[in-house]
């Protein structure tokens, strides 16, 4: 069953990046996010920060807020998060709160990673609820495409 596991990761890997692909075409970093319900996408979200000026519209972000609409309930039990980047610390913390049971992504954050990278917001047990992590699919998609963002934002 693993391997079925790991089809339906990069698939819905695939997803993200997609949306990620989104907010690169309007400046944003681009982040995209999908949530995963008994195998169907119930939610998405891009980052819209600039779009929007808002600090908290990273794509996790979205997605949490569509996808506890879609279920009319702010516990998001047995969801897993796609993500082609590691989220942050906001993100993270909203994971735990949304009780989201696995989070999926592509590339580390080694500035603001809080699954792994920085922190491991996921394992820490004095919290109320943890979720396992899953990383490195599509990992050099997810690294090329924020490479190729920043080289360009830097020639502008």
């Amino acid at each position: 069953m693993k391997i079925k596991s790991q089809e339906n990761d990069i698939k819905f890997m695939r997803q993200a990046l997609l949306r990620a692909k989104k907010a690169y075409a309007i400046k944003e970093v681009p982040v995209g996010a999908v949530i995963v319900k008994a195998g169907k996408v119930i939610a998405s979200g891009y980052n819209q920060k600039e779009k929007k000026n808002v600090s908290t519209r990273h794509a996790e972000m979205i997605a949490i807020e569509r996808a506890s609409k879609v279920l009319d309930n702010w516990r998001l039990i047995d969801t897993t998060l796609y993500v082609n980047v590691e989220p942050c610390i906001m993100c993270a913390g909203a994971i735990v709160h949304a009780r989201i049971k696995r989070v999926v992504y592509g590339c580390a954050d080694v500035k603001f990673g809080a699954c792994e990278s920085l922190y491991s917001i996921n394992d820490d047990t004095r919290l109320n609820h943890n979720f396992t992590v899953t990383s490195g699919v599509l990992e050099e998609e997810s690294v090329e495409l924020m490479q190729s963002f920043f080289k360009k934002l830097r020639l502008r």
